[in-house]
């Protein structure tokens, strides 16, 4: 079964498509998009944790 590592970044609304290319192109996975606890947007994404081999 393969392991995870997760990520969450603040998304500025100007610049979303920028950010989510950037995280994309290093593997990451974009699970879902919140507003965060202050009422900004927050990114979680995912990737396979270094070094799994499933």
């Amino acid at each position: 079964m393969p392991t995870w590592e997760y990520l969450t970044t603040p998304l500025l609304i100007h610049n979303t498509t920028a950010i989510l290319n950037n995280w994309g192109s290093q593997g990451w996975e974009l699970v879902q998009i919140v507003t965060g606890p202050e009422g900004g947007l927050v990114a979680y994404l995912k990737r396979p944790a270094e070094g799994d081999n499933a």
